[in-house]
């Protein structure tokens, strides 16, 4: 256990250190604001006419200070590509966290669910005890106008309340499209209301405006509690006189002695009387800095994706797949990274990321994008693209008298398949459309692998119509070729799998020959697949070893059930269900600071 304990710290050990210090910030974040408006001096009129509600409230706005600033970040999809693209950030271990960066922009989205239901509901109560616990003393204190106002007038008629109540609608609509049955089933909605975050941001900076909770400014002159009177200077007297003179006022019928128990009094009196001043809108401090970021890295994206790109060719794969090779001037791009395509004619503001499958070279400018017609917006642009009587046609040339729409693209963003050429060995496990990650790094060692780390790559692609393979089948059969006139026949291990069928088939023609027999029917084996991959492998540190699997419908048909038991074992994360090879325990021998980890990906085009 304890090479395991190892094996897991040293694999989730950051990710969890972050995840310790994000919770840290907000339960102390909550706890020092809770303590502040709960014992704090300048605050004891205030909570005395609102109670715990003005605790809670200030609380939870701090916690949402903090995730609201900081759900912005994992959004600045430049930055996060210029990090993990450059040598500042060296440690694979660190640029393993970029990966989890949406995972960390959901994180803070629930967060911020959660505590402005709480907020919401605290100032509620303050919005009543406002009303029933109006103070004659303090006018310029109290946020209602007369005592038991109606709350629903503060809710309505003010500032913070009406901007509240808005910031509430839309973070409904938020939420509920956020949600994976809405996203999947019509992403348009997803889309539109995902991009109300600028109307929810403009709504906060008005709502912390209002300066509806006030404290207390001349503490010095006028301490919590003292006995304000008229004319008299701040002294200690005694309060048998005072005391009885009140009591008279109180009972008609008056005391002849002071109370026993007020005899030996004494109490602060103070002639000044209390001011207060509305809080300095901190919210401001804590999300104007990355909404500026944000604001600065869109409009950056807006200036770079202003030009359109230049459509060289349209291909029409089978199984509704669909090709589009174009150039734009000075446009780089690592394998692995994808971009975001725009439209006009299709939609004036819907986009969608479409993982590049072939990036350009210092040989050539072309780069393309492989999609899958799912969906209204893929099949509008299809229908642009194609024309209707020629469906079947394989190739649109540039040159022919076809007039293309414009077509502008964003990017290119990172993603954690470019790292596949950074190990020894990469394991990379594919579904139907989710190949297009593994194309373009296909595309790059055909165009040269010698100057990458890569030395062995398996290269597993289930799916479910034999059609599906011709998608990237001349580009398996060149790399194929490639290898063995170079005697490197090892280098690329394919399988394919069809999981779905009536009986033998083939890929058709005779130059796949070499695909043929490696197209297997039914599920990958995995145990036989990583015994084979340990017994090739002996002797390696799992450290140079990277799994990658990108994950599409077609992959749900496969058995992937013993598949996490295998991992976890391989990489000596937990006890075994499945008996170890020998050769497998003989490449797990971990140094202490190796690392290696699954990733699943989803790509829903």
């Amino acid at each position: 256990m304890a090479v395991s304990w190892r094996s897991w710290l040293a694999n989730e050990g950051v990710k969890h250190l972050c995840l310790l210090i994000w919770l840290s910030l907000n339960v102390l974040f909550f706890w020092k604001t809770f303590l502040l408006y709960n014992q704090g001096p300048e605050y004891h009129y205030l909570h005395q006419m609102l109670g715990l509600g003005l605790c809670l409230s200030r609380a939870s706005a701090s916690v949402l200070n903090l995730n609201c600033s900081l759900i912005l970040l994992p959004m600045c999809r430049t930055l996060l590509a210029y990090l993990r693209g450059s040598q500042k950030v060296p440690s694979r271990r660190t640029r393993r966290l970029l990966d989890k960066s949406r995972t960390f922009h959901i994180t803070c989205g629930v967060t911020i669910c959660i505590f402005s239901g709480v907020h919401v509901a605290a100032h509620l109560v303050n919005a009543l005890n406002f009303s029933v616990n109006y103070n004659d003393e303090f006018v310029e204190l109290n946020a209602a106008r007369y005592r038991n106002e109606d709350p629903r007038k503060l809710l309505f008629t003010t500032v913070p309340g009406l901007t509240g109540v808005c910031m509430v609608l839309v973070l409904f609509l938020m939420i509920t499209a956020s949600t994976y049955a809405i996203r999947v089933s019509n992403y348009d909605i997803f889309w539109y209301t995902h991009n109300l975050f600028f109307v929810f941001y403009m709504l906060l900076m008005l709502h912390v405006s209002g300066g509806l909770l006030k404290y207390q400014t001349n503490l010095d002159t006028h301490p919590p509690g003292c006995v304000y009177l008229n004319g008299s200077r701040y002294r200690h007297i005694h309060l048998s006189e005072y005391l009885s003179e009140q009591f008279r006022e109180s009972f008609p019928g008056g005391f002849s002695k002071p109370d026993e128990l007020t005899r030996n009094t004494f109490v602060k009196i103070c002639m000044e009387e209390p001011r207060f001043q509305a809080n300095f809108p901190q919210t401001w401090l804590w999300i104007s800095g990355p909404l500026c970021l944000y604001c600065a890295e869109r409009l950056y994206r807006c200036i770079r994706s202003n030009k359109p790109v230049t459509i060289i060719s349209v291909i029409s794969h089978p199984s509704d797949v669909m090709e589009i090779r174009m150039v734009k001037e000075n446009f780089k791009a690592r394998p692995g990274q994808y971009i975001i395509l725009h439209c006009p004619s299709v939609s004036a503001l819907e986009n969608h990321p479409f993982t590049l499958t072939m990036c350009p070279t210092e040989t050539k400018a072309t780069f393309g994008v492989h999609l899958k017609i799912v969906g209204d917006w893929t099949e509008r642009f299809r229908d642009l693209l194609l024309p209707p009587s020629s469906q079947d046609s394989e190739i649109l040339p540039f040159i022919q008298s076809r007039n293309y729409p414009k077509l502008y693209i964003d990017g290119p963003f990172g993603s954690p398949f470019e790292e596949s050429l950074n190990y020894e060995v990469s394991l990379c496990v594919a579904g139907g459309i989710g190949v297009t990650p593994f194309a373009s790094i296909l595309n790059t060692l055909l165009d040269d692998w010698k100057p990458y780390k890569l030395r062995r790559l398996y290269f597993i692609w289930v799916c479910r119509d034999i059609q599906s393979f011709r998608w990237f089948a001349d580009l398996l059969c060149v790399l194929h070729n490639k290898f063995w006139q170079e005697n490197r026949p090892d280098y690329v291990n394919i399988q394919l799998y069809l999981s779905q069928t009536d009986g033998i088939q083939k890929i058709i023609g005779e130059k796949y020959q070499a695909l043929n027999s490696r197209l297997f029917i039914g599920r990958p084996r995995w145990k036989l697949l990583f015994d084979e991959i340990a017994k090739c492998n002996r002797g390696k540190s799992i450290s140079d070893l990277r799994i990658f699997i990108s994950r599409s419908p077609e992959l749900l048909f496969v058995n992937l059930s013993p598949l996490p038991c295998l991992l976890h074992k391989f990489l000596l994360l937990g006890p075994p269900r499945i008996p170890l090879s020998p050769q497998l325990r003989d490449i797990t021998n971990l140094h202490e600071n190796s690392w290696c980890f699954l990733l699943w990906t989803q790509f829903n085009f």
